[in-house]
């Protein structure tokens, strides 16, 4: 009997990872495939903190760390907070976990009862209903159109809300759209829980350094609704130092309990050397993250003026982290000979097979009609995919 767990079974696979596994193994066939399907910066960690983490060997600090984190890096957490975002937190409120992924599991498996609903907006990042379904709980859509700059609105918050809804996922700036929320915006929000004192706002803040539009604002900032906000962040994205693994929340201390007694029971604290690597990140020099943010800008702008020249293809005009998300539901129903194209997962699987660029169809995400395309890669390598993209749609009939 090889029969796996119920549990296990009610989950989708990573369309992210497989697409990514699937573009190796077209290029350890020899196939020149550029990879525009992983969400990760194509910039190596800063040198200070690579030196950080080597001093750290040096030093020893490689036996198991407290279960949530150094005390040293929550007090750089803490300070990071006060500084950048003008926000009171006590290291008994942070916790430290194997990457902001884990951060966000950990709050959905410490709050979310069988049966409890979950509002995401989609699109949304292709974890966060696979791990509202693991703890037993229901995902609830709320669907962004590209014509709302992929934002959804109060209106559609409090419809969507139910005496069984416990908390709703904010992810700003969005993966897989780059959306950012404002604060009028997030205060329109705001304004419709706090009519509803059971619902818990976890904030997914990863991409708060790659913003195009000036300052982040963090749905904590409100001070009477910062004691049912989750803050999720980490060092992945703004400094280039996603296989270190080091994510954080940020919360009512009730919740970082519950969270700490989760992690110890199955991952303890996360690795001791990327903690100081962590450590060194927040506390050393930030010229690394503007340096990288205006990269990402200028990848942008570079990636939204061509790819509307695709003929075919809708696209709006991101505020942040570093993906784009085209509407192409125009190729529906088209066909290159006998391949026909019925959706975007087939869309982008024809790009990969037959274009050689690697994108991530938008069922995943909760929007079939849109695609997704990182540009965290190089400009010459922005430039070389999308007249690949332009010339391979083309051939659709």
């Amino acid at each position: 009997m090889q029969n796996l767990s119920e549990r296990l079974n009610r989950l989708a696979p990573s369309a992210t990872l497989a697409m990514s596994q699937k573009s190796s193994e077209l290029k350890a066939q020899g196939v020149d495939v550029i990879n525009m399907s992983v969400g990760e910066p194509d910039f190596n960690t800063p040198d200070h903190i690579k030196a950080a983490a080597i001093k750290a060997i040096e030093e020893n600090w490689t036996r198991y760390s407290p279960v949530p984190g150094y005390p040293s890096l929550k007090e750089a957490i803490v300070k990071k907070l006060k500084n950048e975002n003008g926000l009171d937190y006590k290291p008994s409120q942070i916790i430290v976990s194997n990457g902001a992924k884990q951060s966000v599991c950990n709050t959905i498996m410490a709050l979310v009862n069988a049966g409890d609903e979950v509002i995401i907006p989609a699109p949304y990042w292709v974890s966060y209903p696979q791990m509202v379904l693991l703890a037993e709980g229901t995902p609830v859509f709320v669907e962004a159109k590209i014509e709302a700059d992929f934002k959804i609105t109060p209106e559609q918050l409090e419809a969507a809300i139910t005496p069984k809804t416990r908390a709703i996922i904010l992810c700003s700036p969005s993966n897989p759209t780059g959306s950012v929320y404002s604060k009028e915006e997030l205060e329109g929000l705001k304004n419709v829980l706090l009519k509803h004192e059971r619902v818990i706002v976890i904030a997914d803040e990863i991409y708060e350094h790659i913003n195009y539009v000036g300052k982040h604002a963090s749905m904590a900032q409100f001070d009477d609704i910062k004691e049912r906000v989750v803050i999720i962040n980490g060092v992945s994205k703004a400094y280039a130092m996603t296989g270190w693994r080091i994510g954080f929340v940020a919360a009512p201390e009730w919740i970082v309990k519950g969270s700490n007694k989760l992690q110890g029971q199955y991952t303890s604290g996360p690795c001791s050397v990327s903690q100081k690597a962590a450590e060194a990140a927040w506390n050393g020099p930030q010229d690394c993250v503007e340096e990288m943010r205006q990269a990402f800008e200028r990848r942008k702008n570079l990636i939204v003026k061509l790819t509307k020249e695709v003929p075919g293809l809708e696209v709006n005009d991101p505020q942040g982290a570093f993906y784009l998300f085209p509407k192409c539901s125009s190729y529906f129903g088209k066909a290159d000979g006998d391949r026909v194209i019925n959706n975007s997962t087939d869309l982008a699987m024809y790009l990969l097979e037959v274009g050689h660029v690697a994108t991530v169809g938008g069922d995943a995400f909760g929007s079939p009609e849109c695609f997704r395309m990182s540009y965290a890669t190089s400009d010459e390598n922005i430039v070389e995919a999308i007249r690949r993209i332009k010339e391979t749609l083309a051939r659709l009939k």
